[in-house]
């Protein structure tokens, strides 16, 4: 996993790898600007665009005055460079590169800023670190630059943006189509309501020491496909179903059943050995047809069961909320089963607390937002919401899949793992009973709750990349069948790195 580190921390990583690289700040000023030229180059091919850089006095504008002579070096030579003049006080490293650029261009005050539609504008105003809303000149100069209708790519962020912390509902800064961001995204990059300030994001390396990163006392984790390689367990000679768990799905009502078979469906393709279905009688044919390979367990029969047969448990999806329901969620929350608890189960517990708090320990829950807060209270912005959702993961001891574009994965230890994979074109009905599936079946293979959460909620959404290659559209039955072959990918790098 990959260490998210704050503005702060990030600031201090710099000093570090200053300190133990025996480099300069100014030096790495130039790391970072070759970088971002270099992946501004694949973005804006068109070497006669016109170009507007507009630079701050602080390290960020030191950035963008770096970033504009290099790109004069590579033939962008339709280019323009703005001044904020805003202050009397401008950072060292900024001041060695205003030398730097000195008859090259022409360096114009930023009040006097004209754009049209047709610029590129690159935004080196204001840097990470900025903790409350703009206000002033920078607010004017934010809104000029929004106004225009220019193409705008930030500066490792766009001015106005806070790195981390709750965002403001009504942001006023600056709404950049792209951001070029310096060895690590942002927290805040995976919130909701960072669309306001950034359309899409790259991360960039300029060198910074990665085993101080990864040291840093932080509880934020971004997935990365390295990490879940080292997780996978590939499978071995002489290995046979009952090496790879029986799974229990009590899902669907006889108005539902698309929601059991889904769930069904993507726990035999994650790998389970042994999946049983627990679902109305009336759902047996459709069962039979669709999925051979699962058993049928007859709705009625389900507390007549012995729970020890089966290492996972998932129940809620088309499950319906009624009395019934209510008490099988209830039969289970006596037993010493892995759970999984997901969709109209998560609906009951938000109704009768009492099951919350008696859930087992490293159970695992799923909720999407309004679930969510149905769980846990209304929630005003993202950054409160997943606070929460940690907190309450601690407290109960539970592992919460928040749902969402990226999905935030908290542990009871406090870690808070965010995952990148997934894209709007699985924007469909069924994902959610996928994804619990896919959960639920590492969890039968014998994962941690932990392990198996982030497995699920990796693989489910790298299956629907793979998908959206060749379709604009992916639907819940489409990803299913694709999670052995994204399975597969990954075990071979396991089996190659």
């Amino acid at each position: 996993m990959e260490n998210l580190l704050t503005a702060i921390q990030m600031k201090d990583a710099d000093a570090y790898t200053i300190q133990h690289q025996n480099i300069t700040s100014v030096d790495l000023m130039e790391r970072a600007a070759v970088s971002f030229v270099e992946a501004f180059a694949r973005k804006i091919v068109d070497k006669k665009k016109s170009i507007v850089v507009i630079c701050g006095q602080g390290n960020n504008g030191g950035d963008g005055l770096a970033i504009a002579r290099l790109l004069n070096e590579q033939g962008y030579h339709n280019l323009k460079v703005f001044l904020t003049h805003f202050s009397e006080k401008s950072s060292a490293d900024y001041q060695v590169n205003l030398e730097r650029v000195k008859g090259l261009f022409k360096l114009e005050d930023a009040r006097n800023l004209a754009l049209s539609a047709t610029d590129v504008v690159i935004d080196a105003i204001l840097g990470a670190g900025l903790n409350r809303p703009l206000s002033g000149n920078y607010e004017y100069l934010a809104q000029l630059i929004n106004q225009s209708g220019a193409y705008v790519v930030a500066v490792d962020v766009p001015t106005g943006f806070k790195s981390e912390g709750a965002l403001e509902p009504i942001y006023n800064g600056v709404s950049a189509d792209y951001c070029i961001t310096f060895e690590r995204p942002k927290i805040n990059f995976f919130f909701p309501e960072s669309l306001q300030a950034l359309k899409a994001f790259e991360v960039v390396p300029i060198g910074l020491a990665e085993s101080y990163l990864q040291n840093v006392a932080t509880p934020w984790k971004l997935i990365s496909e390295k990490a879940v390689g080292k997780l996978l367990k590939p499978r071995s000679a002489f290995s046979h179903k009952g090496t790879y768990g029986h799974a229990l799905v009590i899902a669907g009502n006889p108005e539902t059943m698309g929601a059991a078979l889904l769930c069904t469906s993507a726990c035999l393709n994650a790998g389970a050995g042994l999946v049983t279905t627990c679902m109305p009688q009336s759902g047996l044919t459709a069962l039979n047809v669709a999925l051979p390979e699962a058993m049928f367990l007859n709705r009625e029969s389900i507390k007549d069961v012995d729970l020890l047969k089966f290492k996972a448990v998932a129940i809620g999806p088309g499950l319906g909320v009624g009395k019934a329901q209510a008490d099988i969620l209830s039969h289970f929350l006596d037993s010493k089963v892995n759970l999984v608890v997901d969709a109209d189960a998560i609906n009951i517990l938000a109704d009768q607390k009492e099951l919350l708090n008696a859930l087992q320990a490293q159970s695992i829950i799923t909720p999407h937002m309004k679930e969510f807060d149905r769980l846990f209270g209304n929630h005003n912005n993202w950054w409160d919401r997943v606070a929460t959702a940690s907190l309450q993961s601690q407290r109960l001891q539970l592992v919460i899949v928040l749902k969402n574009q990226y999905t935030f994965i908290c542990v009871p230890s406090g870690d808070i793992f965010i995952n990148t994979t997934g894209n709007p074109a699985m924007a469909q009905g069924g994902m959610g009973d996928v994804l619990t599936g896919v959960i639920t079946s590492f969890l039968a293979q014998g994962y941690s709750a932990a392990e198996a959460a982030i497995l699920g909620v990796f693989l489910h959404g790298k299956s629907g990349d793979h998908l959206a290659h060749k379709r604009a559209v992916v639907s819940a039955s489409l990803l299913s069948q694709e999670i052995p072959r994204a399975l597969k990918k990954l075990l071979n790098n396991v089996v190659v790195g």
